[in-house]
């Protein structure tokens, strides 16, 4: 199966398939005669088990630590994360230390949005009389084009 059939089984596109391959997730699928990376059922399980694993939020670079197990996950899908494999007697096969690091970002990150939040929050409780945020800068000062119509930044000539 070509890149496109391929990204389009697993449910992503052709430049995640490249972006997995060039960060070591996935190992190069063997090519066709004209140089076409050809998937096989394999490639798919392993995709598929990626795929499986971001979305449950740990990053590409947690799995590039443990990309040399990936493939047994496609083969025992059970247990994925930092359980005890019963049959096997170790950890699984995305270790609890992946898992407990991403945990600890992800409560890290928690911590950072709710400081964001909180701060905004107190912004507009403490202002009485108005929307309680007063802007800083004006437009001309933040580089912010009113003329435009829009917040986006506009870089000067000058630089």
């Amino acid at each position: 199966m070509r890149i496109g059939d391929a990204a389009a089984a697993v449910g992503t596109t052709p430049r995640a398939l490249r972006f997995y391959e060039q960060r070591g997730l996935l190992p190069p699928p063997p090519r066709t005669r004209s140089g076409q990376r050809d998937y096989g059922p394999r490639e798919l399980a392993v995709l598929r088990v990626i795929r499986e694993l971001l979305a449950l939020g740990l990053t590409v670079e947690d799995l590039r630590g443990i990309a040399g197990r990936l493939p047994l996950l496609a083969v025992h899908p059970a247990p994925r994360c930092g359980a005890t494999a019963p049959d096997r007697g170790g950890p699984g096969v995305v270790g609890e230390a992946v898992v407990e690091r991403r945990i600890a970002a992800l409560d890290a990150e928690i911590e950072r949005l709710t400081r964001l939040r909180d701060g905004l929050r107190a912004g507009l409780s403490g202002r009485h009389g108005g929307d309680g945020l007063t802007p800083r800068r004006t437009t001309a000062e933040s580089g912010l084009s009113a003329r435009h119509g829009d917040d986006r930044p506009r870089r000067s000539m000058a630089g």
